[in-house]
């Protein structure tokens, strides 16, 4: 974060298949070495085992997954004369996309599926509905925040 100027923001070009932004934002997040063209095959393979599993429209799916996994709250650690409070601060847009991808990225990583094309559309189905690791975190984040609630005029 420089000191100077405020830092352009990027410009997102929409993926090939589905021409959508946030899925460019999911491929670009799951890849690693820069091998792109893995990470969209993977993203891709898993939209087509939801397609197979649920006979609708896999970018539905993916969206309302991540909807339901993004935080609108979150902690931040404030030290006020001597102690740390945990005060409760709101997200901004771009960050709860952000941290979305990630828990679902990191939690699809941890399953117990044959290959990660399955472990991220097992993901987002239990994210869809409403059920999964990713959406645990994002109810616990909730849950920090609210039993902090009495700090909250430390904000900054």
């Amino acid at each position: 974060m420089p000191r100077r100027r405020e830092v352009p923001e990027r410009i997102i070009v929409p993926d090939s298949k589905y021409n959508n932004k946030l899925v460019t934002k999911f491929i670009k997040s799951i890849m690693r070495d820069g091998k792109k063209s893995l990470a969209e095959s993977i993203i891709y393979d898993s939209f087509d085992i939801i397609e197979k599993k649920t006979n609708e429209s896999p970018l539905k799916l993916f969206e309302k997954a991540i909807d339901r996994v993004r935080p609108t709250i979150e902690v931040k650690s404030r030290r006020v004369g001597g102690s740390t409070y945990q005060v409760p601060t709101e997200i901004r847009q771009s960050r709860r996309t952000a941290l979305g991808i990630r828990w679902i990225i990191g939690y699809a990583r941890k399953r117990s599926e044959k290959n990660m094309a399955g472990k991220l559309a097992g993901e987002f189905l239990d994210a869809a509905n409403n059920k999964g690791a990713s959406v645990k975190k994002k109810e616990d984040t909730h849950k920090m925040a609210d039993a902090n609630k009495a700090f909250a005029h430390y904000r900054w």
